[in-house]
């Protein structure tokens, strides 16, 4: 969550040079605290299936069996990148079908869509996405490698809730202008103004721990904060570093209740907030604060990655240690 509202409907990074025993890491021991807002753009590789429409009496994409959440691939014999390279496809077609392959829980399958013509327009049935956009939080930057990460959970299409396949993608400037506070049950937001012209990194992978990729613009490295392990970790006060107004960055008080080293969980870190501004600005945690690092005594634990729905004082993070290993595959 905390990706703020997606608009527009519509590599691996080879960090080794040399051979390294699978336990063994190399990000830096000391690294840049993020907490900036910043702009996502991702394209996706293949177009999403977001929905369906009726054309006269029929539903040609559920005909077709597909389902929310496919991504299309390749329409006859053709590959599919983006919207355009579909409706370029359906414009070389016959007009009456296509032959498609689509991706379903990354296994490949094939149908043919058969193509309404409405008042003299061809249509598909089908709503698709090709890119998302939205908002989110900065959390770290490694000095030595470049290498960033972000909101420390995946991006999903909206609609689908589908894992977003990166193509490629860009983060950029992002200025809060206001929040829509959390209350029981409603996660707030932050909202802002982007200029995706003013760009500070690209995107190489989305995944589970967060999205990650090679920040392009200066480094300010006067101030790094150590990396904490797992057992560095404690139950108490630590602080969160987020920006509520314009580009201020901000740290606001927590208390971390509970820790855990779970694999593959991106709840690792259960805390609440007890900042007396922030709770005061925001009800607690907002969408946009994702990926928010976590301190504490100087040393960058965590990132913030899911409000308690019914509680938005309390929320979930996960370790910092989780993010930086992604950052490297």
């Amino acid at each position: 969550m905390f990706f703020k509202k997606f608009k527009n409907l519509i590599a691996i990074f080879l960090i080794a040079t040399f051979i390294m025993p699978q336990s063994v890491f190399a990000y830096s021991k000391y690294i840049v605290a993020g907490g900036e807002n910043i702009g996502l753009q991702i394209n996706n590789n293949g177009i999403i299936i977001a929905g369906f429409y009726k054309v006269g009496e029929i539903y040609p994409g559920k005909e077709a069996t597909l389902r929310q959440g496919d991504t299309i691939i390749e329409a006859n014999g053709v590959s599919v990148n983006s919207i355009d390279d579909f409706i370029n496809t359906i414009k070389n077609s016959n007009q009456k079908n296509l032959e498609l392959v689509y991706l379903r829980n990354n296994i490949k399958e094939n149908t043919t869509l058969n193509l309404v013509i409405d008042d003299g327009v061809v249509k598909t049935g089908l709503y698709v996405k090709d890119m998302v956009s939205g908002i989110g939080t900065l959390t770290f930057i490694d000095p030595n490698t470049k290498l960033y990460g972000a909101l420390g959970h995946e991006v999903l299409e909206t609609q689908s809730g589908t894992m977003i396949n990166v193509k490629d993608g860009k983060i950029y400037n992002s200025t809060v202008t206001s929040i829509d506070k959390s209350t029981r049950g409603d996660p707030g937001a932050k909202n802002a103004n982007v200029d995706s012209n003013d760009v500070y990194g690209n995107i190489l992978e989305n995944t589970t721990s967060g999205v990650f990729g090679k920040y392009t613009k200066e480094i300010n490295k006067n101030k790094l904060y150590e990396v904490a392990e797992y057992k560095d970790i404690k139950t108490g006060e630590a602080k969160i570093i987020t920006v509520l107004n314009k580009d201020e960055k901000k740290e606001y008080s927590i208390n971390i209740l509970k820790v855990n080293n779970e694999i593959d969980s991106n709840k690792n870190i259960l805390f609440e907030v007890t900042d007396k501004e922030l709770i005061s600005k925001t009800g607690g945690i907002v969408q946009g604060m994702s990926g928010s690092p976590i301190i504490q005594e100087d040393k960058i634990v965590g990132a913030v990655t899911n409000v308690v729905v019914n509680n938005p004082k309390k929320g979930y993070g996960i370790l910092i240690t989780s993010m930086l290993k992604e950052a490297e595959n």
